[in-house]
């Protein structure tokens, strides 16, 4: 029986990759030579969408910020992956 990977698991570890190097960023912004981690662009809606059914008010927002500590923790995933 052949061991076959399971995609649940690389999409849980890219998504704790990119959760635990967004908050290593942040928290590293306010180290002077570790700054460049939290470089990154943000972007989704300006403004929430607010559907209102009269008596259920839905609200929907979306933003991602994606930064460098991010993209490290998505590689950092995909390699600890491969070698699971």
């Amino acid at each position: 029986m052949s061991k076959s990977k399971n995609s649940w698991a690389c999409f849980l570890l890219m998504l704790a990759g990119v959760v635990l190097g967004g908050f290593i960023g942040n928290l590293a912004s306010n180290v002077s030579f570790l700054s460049w981690l939290d470089y990154g662009q943000t972007f989704g809606l300006s403004s929430p969408l607010i559907l209102d059914l009269g008596i259920l008010v839905i609200t929907f927002a979306l933003t991602i910020k994606i930064s460098i500590a991010s993209i490290i923790g998505i590689i950092i995933a995909i390699i600890v992956y491969r070698l699971i």
